[in-house]
């Protein structure tokens, strides 16, 4: 008998379904209940795999109203003794979708035979789509990754004959969470399973032994995402186990062009052969020379924009501070102008445009120096917020001070996919100008193609001050960050804002590589605003199925979500998608909105692909 504080638990397990070890196999109910089921195909390449233990007891029947109404047959084997791979599941064609099946996986697991066992896995077909989604709500339920990847090719071992099969792995699976409260072995609750953010188990300390050991608490994204990862190339991350995951976070869009673009890849790889300078301070170098020429004629002189570029430190919040400091040092002003949901970096100056209580909170001191004012459509679309800014402005005794600068996001990204409109930016431009403020666009997310254009304010007809960029301008990867100023404004001395990673050779010739490969003509920025109405319609197609007061679509361009009005339901989305392949990030004040981040060169088949996922997601969580 197992004592019952070691067993794992389920949401459901069938009503009135009992489940039990089959020591009294009644063959004529099993071989009936198989026969309504599909077989599966007797194959010489499991024999591998049936060199097995614990075969007998590891199966089990289920019953009710005392006939057979479920079956499941699995193994464990000695060179992977933590593992319990099932063989089939058979459950009734009238109770099918109760529970059933995840209450014999769950059975099994509780058995004393399973003692110390941590992965379940199983081949399935991609077209199984019954068996693809039992194996989903195991992860779900007992908060464990789940991870596919190819088992038997359809060419190469089916000779054509059959479907490919893929191998689906759960684990590790959490059986004992000490700091929940409780009993041990036992799952928590469904509320106390949503509240939990790190989905690590005891299990797989081994696995991150290192980086638990060593790296900060302030890791945050590793949390969602508990696999290690080993490769990447174009839309896909590849785990140390093989596992390919669809990526739609790309460094919250900072590989706009996928993962080790071939074309950046050669640039870079043959630079670094040549021993072309890595590091170079502000000295002139040849890596440099050719991405200035190539910005300026490729991006700069065809929108008519005269622009000087300043390379800061190579980072987004590095170009903000330098975007700041020099709008404070050319008006002699102190205050700046930012808006709701703002997100602008982390390092203090930064982060005083951040609107984020959360990173706000992190900086130990007043954050001052900033009036914050709401951003467009921030009380309804009946209210013009620009019509209040300028009213502050405009009366000596609002109490607002004159600005140096209004800093702005045409897209906010991490703020929550707040869309400004057209109208807006173009008056907030205005009453910049008549104030005698800078205007400073933050394009750290949405340039570079994100949102259709190459630079975000674009469509808007604007001609910022001062631009800030980063992310995605080195299209490698690689830090790099600049500040494009207007050239009456340059007003810096010599040195007076500096970074020692200035210099930064490799993200040059890449970033360089990156502009003559995508940039020279219109065609890539044409299939981008392609790819984002499709992405618009799918995400439109998935919100149209719920009450818009619980799902909407927000975004523009490449840079679109899903609003679920909960940070937890979107936190259950983006685990769900994991769990079937699919990598995803939350943004907004409560984290509520689902952000779809795709490389802007994905093929349409993955573009959908991981839409399909995402929906199932969305579908899983709000059915449920």
């Amino acid at each position: 008998m197992v004592d019952n504080s070691q067993k794992l638990s389920l949401r459901s397990g069938g009503q009135g379904v009992t489940f039990r070890r089959p020591t009294e196999i009644h063959a004529a109910d099993v071989w009936e209940l198989i026969a309504k089921c599909s077989p599966l195909d007797p194959n010489s390449l499991y024999c591998e795999l049936l060199l097995c233990t614990d075969f007998a007891d590891t199966c089990v029947l289920a019953e009710h109203a005392g006939a057979v109404v479920g079956w499941m047959s699995a193994y464990r084997r000695p060179s992977e003794p933590s593992t319990l791979f099932i063989w089939q599941i058979a459950v009734h064609p009238d109770i099918r979708n109760t529970g059933v099946g995840k209450g014999l996986i769950i059975s099994a697991l509780n058995r004393p035979s399973c003692e110390g066992l941590t992965h379940i896995k199983a081949t399935v077909t991609l077209s199984n789509r019954g068996s693809k989604l039992l194996f989903a709500g195991v992860a779900r339920d007992l908060r464990a990754p789940i991870r596919q990847a190819l088992c038997f090719d359809q060419d190469i071992h089916f000779k054509g004959q059959q479907e490919s099969e893929h191998t689906i792995a759960i684990g590790p699976i959490v059986r004992s969470i000490s700091s929940a409260g409780t009993r041990a072995g036992r799952l928590p609750n469904a509320d106390k399973e949503a509240a939990m953010t790190d989905q690590r188990a005891p299990d797989s300390e081994e696995e991150f032994a290192i980086f638990n050991h060593l790296e900060s608490e302030v890791r945050s994204y590793a949390r969602s995402f508990p696999v290690v990862f080993a490769k990447a190339r174009g839309a896909q991350l590849f785990a140390r186990d093989g596992t390919a995951y669809l990526d739609f976070l790309m460094g919250c869009s900072s590989l706009n062009y996928g993962h080790n673009p071939p074309e950046l890849k050669s640039a870079l790889a043959d630079y670094i052969a040549s021993d072309g300078l890595t590091h170079g301070l502000d000295l002139y170098n040849q890596a440099k020379e050719s991405f200035l020429r190539e910005f300026h004629q490729t991006i700069l002189e065809p929108r008519q924009l005269d622009y000087v570029v300043q390379f800061p430190g190579p980072t987004g919040a590095n170009a903000v501070e330098a975007a700041l400091k020099l709008a404070r040092k050319i008006t002699g002003r102190s205050n700046i102008i930012a808006f709701t949901n703002g997100f602008h970096g982390v390092s203090l100056g930064a982060l005083s445009c951040t609107g984020n209580r959360y990173h706000r909170a992190a900086a130990g001191q007043l954050l001052g120096g900033i009036t914050r004012l709401p951003y467009d459509g921030y009380f309804g679309s009946a209210v013009d917020t620009s019509d209040y800014l300028d009213r502050l402005l405009s009366d000596p005794s609002s109490g607002v001070d004159a600005p140096a600068a209004v800093i702005v996001e045409t897209v906010q990204g991490d703020g929550g996919l707040n869309v400004a409109s057209t109208e807006w930016l173009r008056k907030l431009a205005d009453i910049a100008r008549k104030h005698g403020a800078l205007l400073i666009v933050d394009d750290i997310q949405a340039g570079v193609g994100r949102t259709d254009a190459f630079f975000s304010f674009e469509a808007a007809g604007l001609r910022p001050d001062i631009v800030t960029m980063a992310k995605s301008i080195s299209g490698y990867g690689l830090p790099m960050a600049l500040v494009l100023i207007d050239r009456k404004l340059d007003k810096w001395e010599p040195g007076e804002h500096n970074g020692t990673f200035r210099g930064n050779c490799h993200a040059f010739v890449t970033a360089r590589a990156a502009l003559k490969h995508f940039w020279r003509t219109n065609s890539f920025a044409a299939s981008v605003r392609e790819k984002g109405d499709f992405l618009k319609n799918r995400l439109d197609q998935i919100a149209q199925k719920y009450d818009p007061g619980r799902v909407s679509v927000k975004g523009r361009g490449m840079m679109r979500g899903v609003d679920l009005k909960s940070g937890e339901v979107a936190r259950q989305v983006i685990s769900t998608a994991f769990q079937k392949g699919l990598i995803v990030e939350a943004a907004g004040p409560h984290d509520e909105v689902v952000k779809c981040l795709p490389p802007l060169v994905i093929g349409e088949d993955q573009l959908g692909q991981g839409l399909d996922i995402l929906e199932h997601a969305v579908e899983s969580v709000i059915g449920n």
